[in-house]
């Protein structure tokens, strides 16, 4: 049986090549630039992309499974492609607010219309939905090396992010097995952590201290619309912070039920991660 792993080349989608070829599996990696890949001997790789939907066929030529990248605009063209193909399972990322209400700038409409077509589609379907993830905060990491500090709004905030490796493991987990087919599962970190206390956990890493200053929500807003977001997403992003102020972001147990582990903790991603802040 081979797999194709669509963004096989994207922060998610690179680790479950990695997670299917460690388990012994045959691995078809869909990217649009397969000679700048540098995926791993004995994967077969296909020129294409999710969204260039006439690069698909040749792709899913003889594949039963598929982990999907979460691109809505061109899902139910993939949906029909792999129907044509004769795929028999899609394994999706998809997001942990994919079934929320529909707020403006939110990332969960686009989640909750891959869910919808691949599960309208007929596929064995598994869908995997992280919450943040931890390297969001990589983008602190300019302001760390200049100046020592972290500019962020609501350093109170309650927050849950994920390690890649983690999503990567539990997606390779659900192609690997099928009893997880039909299942949503929920992925966050092992508790949550204040954003006071990561910038704290980076400052270990790095064996010195970094201040935490923090921003209106106005400031915060507007920061975010410079760094090229729109202005309802910008907003949906701090009202989130907001709102785990007084409301933190739950746990799952779904890393430690189908990995037989913890999550790994903000903590032991930042002393991973520490030289992206030096």
């Amino acid at each position: 049986m081979t797999i194709l792993v669509t963004g096989a080349t994207a922060s998610v989608g690179r680790l479950v090549v990695d997670e299917l070829v460690a388990a012994g599996a045959k691995v078809r990696a869909l990217t649009v630039n397969p000679q700048r890949a540098a995926l791993p001997d004995g994967v077969e790789v296909a020129k294409g992309y999710l969204g260039k939907p006439h690069t698909l066929p040749a792709a899913l030529e003889g594949i039963d499974t598929v982990y999907l990248a979460p691109l809505a605009d061109t899902v139910e063209e993939f949906t029909r492609h792999a129907k044509e193909a004769g795929v028999r399972r899609v394994v999706a990322l998809s997001g942990i607010n994919a079934d929320d209400d529909p707020v403006p700038g939110s990332s969960g409409p686009g989640y909750h219309a891959v869910e919808k077509a691949v599960e309208a589609a007929g596929f064995d379907w598994t869908f995997v939905r992280p919450g943040a993830f931890m390297t969001n905060t990589l983008g602190w990491a300019h302001s760390i090396r200049a100046e020592n500090v972290v500019r962020a709004p609501y350093g109170a905030a309650m927050v849950n992010p994920i390690d890649l490796a983690d999503i990567a493991a539990v997606a390779a987990k659900a192609i690997e097995d099928e009893g997880y087919t039909g299942q949503k599962l929920d992925i966050t970190g092992p508790g949550a952590i204040s954003q006071f206390d990561q910038v704290k956990a980076i400052g270990a890493a790095l064996g010195r201290e970094i201040r935490f200053e923090e921003l209106t929500h106005a400031e915060a807003k507007a920061q975010y619309t410079q760094w090229g977001l729109g202005e309802d997403t910008a907003e949906w992003l701090v009202g989130g912070f907001a709102a785990a102020v007084d409301h933190p972001e739950h746990t799952t147990p779904t890393v430690e039920r189908v990995l037989g582990r913890t999550a790994r903790t903000y903590a032991q991603w930042a002393e991973a991660n520490v030289d992206q802040f030096r």
